[in-house]
């Protein structure tokens, strides 16, 4: 089947199910395209509480289509691959953090979104990189604080607010691999590019940046700065966003370590494909399954950041 017959065939199938495509600024370029929405973590999670929608499919990785799961338990979800996970996740199993977190009680537990539901289920509440600055400054500032699972984020945080949280020990795969030394040398084969980073950067990557921001606000940035040129340290499938906003600038995508790509892409994000996404809406497989114990519990952490995202209007 042709790529054109199985974008018909996936608007055919959307209509017929009463299906709502949602797809992650990493996600590939024609999936971002044929999306009904397409977002970073928070947006997507704010989309999944008000869609209208009988079936959701998330573009994204396991995490995220569990996220939507326990925020719409009456809806069907997919994602298009069932193996498409996330080095994040992987770094904080729920036993570890289990104990992890018994052996500091009195401590307020701020998770990472990209977590599993029952890491979510241990915990206060849910951030995303868009919110966790405003989410930590919502707490009193003796409030003992647990944040994970990406120690680079948690660390940033940490900076920006003047806490003092105790960081799990997890990095993201993508945003640690970026290369400090080539992102200098390209700033200096174009020295008027604005350097921008995720803040799961390694903090010395950081320290270089002209701006730090969560997916969207990079995207955000990039459209609202007279500069034409940036280099862009974070995963490379938000490069396709960024240039259908601003065609008239130049986006280059930051290098990790491994010298034999000048791009950095999560393999996870990748797994999902146009022809995955239709067998998906066709077969209505895989579905999205969590455990209703679990469920219950990490439901009151993602409604406590979507509740203080909706007071600081993000």
């Amino acid at each position: 089947m042709t790529k054109t017959a199985i974008i018909e065939q996936i608007n055919l199938l959307r209509k017929e199910k009463n299906a709502i495509i949602l797809a992650h600024y990493y996600q590939e370029a024609e999936i971002q395209d044929v999306a009904d929405f397409v977002g970073d973590s928070l947006a997507l999670a704010q989309w999944a509480t008000k869609t209208t929608a009988d079936i959701i499919v998330l573009c994204g990785v396991h995490f995220m289509g569990e996220t939507a799961k326990i925020l719409s338990p009456g809806k069907r979800v997919f994602i298009p691959d069932l193996k498409a996970g996330c080095s994040l996740a992987d770094s904080c199993p729920a036993d570890a953090f289990a104990k992890f977190i018994d052996e500091h009680p009195g401590h307020t537990v701020i998770s990472y979104v990209n977590t599993t539901a029952a890491v979510k289920a241990l915990t206060d509440i849910v951030v995303t990189s868009t919110n966790a600055r405003q989410v930590v400054e919502s707490l009193p500032k003796n409030e003992k604080i647990i944040f994970g699972p990406d120690k680079h984020l948690g660390d940033y945080i940490n900076k920006l607010t003047g806490r003092n949280m105790l960081l799990w020990d997890g990095v993201c795969h993508v945003h640690a691999q970026f290369s400090l030394e080539k992102i200098l040398h390209l700033k200096k084969e174009y020295p008027e590019a604005l350097i921008l980073a995720h803040p799961e950067c390694p903090g010395y990557l950081l320290e270089v940046a002209d701006h730090v921001g969560s997916t969207s606000s990079i995207l955000k940035y990039a459209t609202q700065s007279p500069f034409k040129q940036f280099i862009v340290a974070t995963e490379a499938g938000i490069l396709h966003q960024m240039q259908k906003e601003n065609p008239d600038k130049l986006f280059i995508p930051a290098p990790p370590e491994d010298a034999t790509c000048a791009c950095n892409e999560c393999f996870y994000m990748k797994m999902n494909t146009l022809e995955k996404l239709y067998l998906c809406l066709k077969n209505e497989q895989p579905e999205i399954f969590v455990d209703e114990e679990i469920r219950v519990k990490a439901v009151k952490s993602i409604e406590r950041m979507l509740e203080i995202s909706e007071r600081y209007g993000l």
